[in-house]
């Protein structure tokens, strides 16, 4: 009678569960009627996110995985891909286990499913904020028919230093610009409604300011002064949870000695207290078992002390699962903190509908109709497009004609497994358009395309194996490197032009995969010197997930299209562009520096006391090298065009602004160029005097127009008091009175400037 009496009070709880409407104050009934009847182990289970592999039809229920969700030890999988595995292991949650609490599933959907999108960082440079949300609302769709409600993405953490394998992953070094890519993917994929079938919730990573780990080394400590973060780090993942996201992952970084991942201040005081985040956190894989290893404590302590701070799930490592009773019982944690954590694992499963429904996104029809389309490809094509970055144009040598010999030459011109970059966990890699593909479908028979490998990734076989993992080979060529090349040079000076396909691989980017020297690997620079010897003119088509050192290739190669890595159509994507039929207008997100020596180098410096300034490079005792110019080879914002476009002076509606007015500002930008194009009009401002001191640039704001030849426009900018306010060293957001510039132009170094003074 006992046991028909609980099965009878479950259901009657379950019901409610999935009753509408879902106002808040239902769903806290519903949850609260659901956790009256969680025992504690129920209620750690919901805490649990193990990676569930990948199984097979049938392998589900015979699975370790299987049995400790039907005990309900089970709050969520991850990198589980296809509707029948998902639908299988759902069902073992809301039919086999006691309270039939559905599961959340998540997945790394980075930049794109299965149509792969540029990598995070070339799409931040196509400066197209609908583009992106749109991406990002794309790779919803997909996921979403394949069974997936969960993204680990975006990542917001900005990072300005190029050794950092992950600088790939993200926006790049601009404040600004990263607050507003965050908004942007967060909307594309939560959409309107997180309760429809085909949105993810979004998971902004990693929290916080893991971009800026010491020497670039990835998983390093962060420290930071309370002034930097507030005004340069952390307005982006501000900006992305304030678009509505709906969970945060904490970093694998320390902050102030203590990690991200049990560090109260930042989880509860900061995320909390100051911002009022309502969602959950979640650790970053073996997260809390890492902090062991950081010196904090043995795996029972760091788990209580991740809960203390705010930590809400447990990625992989299973210590809030495994010690949290104890600590309980120790008295070293309370049961309301258990509670809280597990309240917010099901305000969740609420939002994204699961509870309605837990097989809503377990859609075969649509894994089958909306997934890897040839629509999708096509956009993903003029995406790619849209991203690459002309670096150098001299004499007009692009775009190239559609006709004569065209040599392709390079480790990665034939590489389509290569095209996705890293994080491309769900990338059909063998129907991806290699570079090779791409020019042959752009030139049919117009053209006689000759191809040569010329080298391999880099002469170390051992650091090019550990470059291409995933079963990302580049097919290593075993002939010495003399004989790759001089191959190639005979394939060369039978062309009219070269193309030479040189750079990173996918994976020389991404996680664990720093450098320390971040060129272009020497085997592959010294056949770009054999090509350029041949008196044939050069085009460097360059894969690269990060800022390069460039000096040598800008001195001597007359054209230079960086492509990142594109995606599923980057192939494709680049022939447009080599050959005319797109014009390209991507825009640096990322300073590129002349040495290594410069990093970290970035536009929004500040000065020092003695700033070099307008002075001739070298002026002792002023802020220089002895051996290289303060000066990037590319700036943040600098893109070229195969038009050219001019800027008036900027006009200004008023020239002193009070606070409770606005400032407009306007510029007529005119296309000088014989081709339509589309360009970038970025205004950044600089604050005189300040409370603190100020950069010597900020971004405030931009535009993407687009002009056809001889076309002239109009641009406005309006800017407020919130635009010219910052953290003060109280940490008060305020603007100051004072004088202000203002500069309008095509990249950060290339502006006209006027002036205001703000009341």
């Amino acid at each position: 009678m006992k046991s028909l009496l609980s099965f009878l009070i479950i259901g009657v709880v379950l019901a409610a569960c999935t009753a509408s409407p879902k106002s808040s104050t239902s769903v806290d009934k519903k949850i609260d009627s659901l956790m009256a009847l969680m025992t504690l182990e129920e209620k750690l289970g919901q805490l649990n996110l193990p990676s569930a592999g990948q199984f097979t039809t049938g392998e589900a229920a015979s699975s370790d995985i299987a049995l400790k969700i039907e005990k309900g030890l089970v709050g969520g999988l991850f990198n589980i891909k296809s509707v029948a595995a998902i639908r299988e292991m759902q069902q073992i949650a809301v039919e086999k286990s006691r309270l039939k609490i559905p599961l959340i599933f998540g997945m790394d959907v980075i930049h794109g499913y299965e149509t792969t999108f540029p990598i995070p960082l070339g799409l931040s440079c196509t400066w197209n904020m609908e583009l992106i949300e749109a991406t990002a609302r794309m790779a919803a769709q997909e996921a979403s028919a394949d069974g997936i409600n969960w993204t680990f993405s975006p990542m917001v953490d900005l990072a300005r230093d190029a050794r950092w394998g992950r600088i790939s992953e993200g926006s790049g070094e601009d404040t600004y610009l990263g607050s507003e890519i965050a908004k942007a993917m967060v909307r594309g994929y939560q959409g309107n409604d997180l309760s429809a079938s085909n949105t993810l919730m979004s998971c902004v990573k990693h929290f916080a300011l893991y971009g800026a780990a010491e020497a670039g080394l990835d998983y390093n400590t962060v420290d930071m002064s309370y002034h930097r973060m507030y005004n340069e780090y952390l307005p982006p993942y501000k900006a992305a949870l304030d678009a509505g996201a709906g969970s945060i992952m904490a970093s694998f970084n320390e902050i102030n000695g203590i990690p991200a991942t049990a560090n109260k201040w930042l989880l509860t005081d900061v995320l909390r207290n100051e911002w009022g985040f309502r969602g959950f956190v979640v650790s970053d894989y073996t997260g809390v078992m890492e902090m062991v290893e950081h010196g904090i404590g043995d795996l029972q302590e760091v788990s209580a002390k991740a809960l203390e701070a705010g930590l809400d799930m447990d990625m992989v490592s299973e210590g809030l699962l495994t010690t949290l009773e104890k600590s309980l019982k120790e008295g070293r944690i309370n049961e309301a903190q258990i509670n809280l954590a597990c309240r917010r694992i099901l305000e969740a499963k609420f939002k994204l509908g699961l509870f309605d429904d837990p097989y809503r996104y377990c859609d075969e029809n649509r894994a089958k109709t909306e997934v890897f389309t040839p629509a999708n490809r096509a956009f993903a094509r003029k995406v790619a497009a849209e991203s690459f970055v002309l670096l150098k144009n001299q004499n007009s040598l692009l775009p190239l004609k559609k006709t004569g010999t065209i040599a392709l030459i390079g480790p990665l011109a034939d590489a389509a497994n290569q095209m996705s970059g890293t994080w491309s966990v769900a990338t059909r890699h063998h129907e991806s358009v290699s570079l090779l593909k791409g020019m042959q479908n752009v030139l049919g028979s117009n053209a006689r395309i000759l191809y040569a490998k010329g080298s391999n990734l880099d002469e170390d076989a051992q650091l090019e194996a550990n470059a291409t993992p995933f079963g990302k080979t580049l097919n290593r060529d075993p002939r010495p490197a003399n004989v790759i090349r001089e191959e190639a040079l005979r394939i060369a000076r039978q062309a009219d032009v070269i193309v030479a396909a040189v750079g990173e691989s996918a994976e020389m980017n991404g996680e664990t995969a720093s450098r320390v020297d971040i060129g272009i690997p020497e085997t592959q620079r010294d056949l770009l010197k054999a090509l350029v010897a041949t008196g044939k003119p050069v085009v460097l088509v360059l894969f690269t997930g990060r800022p390069l050192i460039l000096r040598w290739e800008h001195e001597n190669l007359p054209a230079i299209l960086n492509v990142w890595f594109g995606g599923s159509e980057a192939g494709d994507a680049i022939a447009d562009v080599l050959f005319g039929d797109v014009n390209p207008s991507g825009k640096l997100t990322t300073t590129f520096p002349q040495h290594i020596g410069q990093i970290p180098i970035y536009y929004a410096r500040k000065n020092t006391g003695r700033p070099l300034g307008q002075k001739k490079w070298f002026t002792k005792f002023l802020t220089n090298y002895l051996d290289v110019s303060n000066e990037p080879v590319y700036p943040f914002g600098y893109g070229l065009s195969f038009t050219t476009f001019t800027y008036s002076e900027p006009l200004l509606d008023k020239a002193v602004m009070g606070m409770n007015e606005s400032l407009t500002i306007s510029v007529d930008v005119t296309n000088t160029g014989s081709r339509d194009g589309a360009e970038v009009v970025q205004l950044y401002i600089r604050d005189l005097v300040g409370s603190v001191t100020r950069p010597v640039k900020e971004l405030k704001a931009f535009k993407k127009i687009n002009l056809k030849a001889g076309e002239k426009q109009k641009v406005t900018f309006t800017l407020t008091k919130d635009d010219l306010s910052f953290y003060n060293a109280d940490l008060q957001f305020i603007a100051e009175p004072g004088e202000f510039h203002v500069y309008v132009g095509g990249d950060s170094q290339q502006v006209k400037q006027a002036s205001f003074t703000l009341k």
